[in-house]
């Protein structure tokens, strides 16, 4: 199982560097989406160690985070909550000129660094150390 926990960070610290890159390139959707992909990945890191086995094919956050077993502070569990519900229309545009003029730079530039903040805060918990 470890073999697999490795591998969902280094998936999670690869998506937050390609949220990172769509910022930089004005693709404020995306740092959204890999924003949520990211997070998906290291709470499935925590539930792989937690369960001991794959965690379940899913893209809900919630879900992960009630199977890892985290006391999580609130503030993280808000962001958590915020990227669960943009998860599907960043996943799925049914109108992408609204949604590009939903995620602007400011809002885009808030979601990556409160994802960015819960990643650190989850890689330094004990489930997570290696």
């Amino acid at each position: 199982m470890e073999k697999a926990v490795v591998n969902w960070i280094k998936a999670s610290d690869y998506d937050i560097l390609s949220a990172e890159a769509m910022f930089k390139t004005k693709r404020y959707v995306y740092v959204v989406f890999f924003c949520h992909l990211s997070l998906e990945k290291l709470l499935k890191a925590v539930v792989c160690r937690v369960i001991q086995r794959i965690p379940p094919k899913t893209h809900d956050l919630l879900l992960l985070t009630k199977l890892s077993n985290l006391k999580i502070p609130t503030l993280h569990q808000l962001v958590i909550a915020r990227l669960t519900a943009v998860s599907i229309p960043t996943r799925y545009p049914e109108d992408i000129s609204k949604l590009t003029k939903q995620y602007t730079a400011l809002v885009a530039q808030k979601y990556l660094k409160e994802t960015k903040s819960l990643l650190k805060w989850l890689k330094q918990t004990q489930k997570l150390k290696v």
